[in-house]
């Protein structure tokens, strides 16, 4: 923050820092070999098994979180779940590099992970790597699980694409801009790793960099009046079970004018928002994992997901852990390695296994 009221530096160019320190080469070993590449000109980090394949093989689409302003799929702990995907479930792994704010705004990041999804899905591509068109999924966290929501939907209706993934799995996921005073939003404001001021500026950086638009967010205050469809969709009095809803009292918002809305259109468009999305597009999705965690500011967002996907029809599995806080399971490696942490991976590859 000094940073950047001195005009030194954007505060995620100082918060990337961070994610610098923390990059790994792409080393391979005895179970996978790693290369970095591109496809379709965006970089990724590919996973290929070593052993026989023994049929074709299973794939996955990973996009990494960090709030679509940082993050990287060479950080040790990203290149650490790529590895053990790849390895124990004898899987293609594609993790994207996908562009980040700023410099680059929505809906730069959902383009670069689509652009991927789609020129993987190629059947020439899916042939060259021996991957079964049957068993493919996209998978995030956080940021990334928002990412590989968005593309599940668009890919379910590009005309384009003729491969169907099998599974979606949403870790974390951040799925709406619209309610930044859900239940987990107040019960989680303070708490680490991701309070409220840190989510709600991640969100206004994935649009903008005026802080008009932040300074709104904070407030609650952004959304146009006259979007009041568009709020049935997130109204957590009707999608959190009632043990989430806990004492909370509904708060009527403060509506903000249609300028910020008219600058900046993406936090109304299901592509950054996939909460929005209409019940019938949501129908035509593949099965899902929803992994949430009771200490997160985006716990409600997966409950809510999971919720309007069942009510769609869509069969969801949907995990939430008591004792988990946003980013748990990356903490795999030294520094901070937790229990928590492989708990949370394991139980994401035994569903996996039965469901990919």
């Amino acid at each position: 923050e000094a940073a950047e009221l001195l005009g030194l530096r954007n505060y995620m160019e100082v918060l990337s820092l961070f994610t610098t320190a923390d990059l790994v080469a792409p080393t391979s070993d005895e179970n996978v070999t790693v290369t970095d590449t591109a496809m379709n000109s965006v970089p990724v980090r590919l996973f290929l098994p070593r052993r026989a394949a023994g049929g074709l093989r299973r794939a996955m689409l990973l996009f990494h979180g960090g709030g679509w302003c940082l993050g990287d799929a060479s950080m040790r702990n990203y290149d650490l779940i790529s590895r053990r995907v790849s390895n124990e479930l004898n899987a293609v792994v594609v993790s994207v590099n996908y562009r980040l704010a700023p410099p680059h705004h929505f809906p730069a990041q959902f383009e670069d992970v689509y652009s991927v999804s789609k020129f993987f899905l190629q059947s020439e591509v899916l042939s060259q790597y021996k991957v079964d068109p049957a068993r493919v999924c996209v998978a995030g966290d956080s940021a990334g699980g928002n990412l590989a929501a968005a593309v599940a939907q668009q890919l379910s209706e590009d005309p384009e694409v003729k491969t169907k993934l099998k599974a979606q799995v949403l870790i974390y996921p951040a799925l709406q801009a619209l309610d930044l005073d859900l239940p987990s939003y107040r019960d989680n404001a303070h708490k680490p790793v991701l309070p409220r001021s840190l989510m709600v500026r991640f969100w206004s950086e994935y649009f903008t960099s005026d802080p008009a638009l932040r300074e709104a967010m904070a407030s609650n205050s952004h959304v146009p009046a006259g979007s009041g469809a568009l709020l049935q969709l997130v109204d957590w009095r009707r999608w959190l079970p009632e043990e989430m809803r806990k004492a909370h009292a509904f708060r009527e918002r403060s509506w903000g004018g249609a300028e910020l809305a008219r600058r900046y259109p993406g936090f109304l468009d299901p592509r950054a928002a996939p909460l929005l999305a209409s019940d019938a597009r949501l129908s035509r999705l593949p099965r899902a994992y929803i992994l949430t965690c009771e200490h997160d500011v985006l716990r409600d967002d997966g409950v809510m997901y999971a919720g309007r996907l069942r009510a769609a029809g869509v069969p969801v599995t949907h995990h939430h852990a008591e004792d988990g806080f946003h980013g748990a399971m990356t903490f795999l490696s030294w520094p901070i390695e937790l229990a928590l942490g492989h708990r949370l991976l394991n139980a994401c590859l035994d569903w996996l296994r039965e469901n990919l």
